[in-house]
């Protein structure tokens, strides 16, 4: 059992200079967590819907300012100071209050936010780093994240015609991951550069 004892959000801006949300949650006790919500460039037609100033004038109208007071007013009077059983509890009162199948009326960005937030600062109170802490909820063996590498875009990420938005290579858990992983991404880089040249002096022959 947790209550949450203090929940501020701010906007920030993504790798692609793209607003998101920011959000840090403190625990009764002292703990806290901080998180910021991945944002993508596309969303398929079942994805939950974020929530965008529309404001032309800032970032093209996809700031984040709404989503953020949400948290800070809305969200924050409904969750601050209540008992909450786990995770799962808190997750669920945020989708009841929300009452959108799509999470539209809140944001779901603001509601990942609050969810990243609290798991961070729960995994903090129980003295465990985060993914040990998410595999203990499951009932998992925990071990370290294997970075994927992003090697191939397509769909709305690139100008081509492939149909899978990304194509991604997962390198050994043996020996140094990431570091194979970025060599092998660079590998395949250089060859992609060189199949292009061999097209385009094709073409010119």
């Amino acid at each position: 059992m947790f209550v949450i004892d203090r929940l501020a959000a701010w906007e920030v801006l993504d790798s692609r200079g793209r607003p998101t949300v920011a959000a840090r949650v403190v625990l009764g006790g002292g703990e806290s967590g901080a998180t910021q919500v991945p944002s993508g460039a596309s969303t398929g037609e079942h994805e939950a819907i974020e929530r965008r100033d529309r404001d032309p004038a800032r970032y093209g109208g996809a700031g984040v300012l709404n989503a953020c007071q949400a948290i800070q007013s809305e969200i924050a009077a409904a969750i601050g100071g209540r008992r909450l059983d786990d995770l799962a509890a808190l997750d669920q009162a945020l989708i009841e209050l929300d009452g959108t199948p799509d999470k539209r009326r809140l944001g779901a960005n603001a509601l990942l936010a609050v969810s990243q937030a609290s798991a961070c600062a729960l995994a903090a109170k129980a003295g465990l780093p985060l993914h040990a802490y998410l595999s203990s909820l499951i009932g998992v063996q925990p071990r370290l994240p294997v970075p994927y590498f992003n090697v191939i875009n397509g769909g709305a990420h690139a100008a081509n015609a492939l149909a899978f938005q990304e194509f991604h290579g997962r390198p050994d858990r043996r020996g140094q991951p990431r570091r194979g992983g970025a060599l092998r991404r660079r590998g395949l880089r250089r060859l992609a550069q060189a199949g292009r040249r061999a097209v385009r002096h094709r073409r010119r022959g």
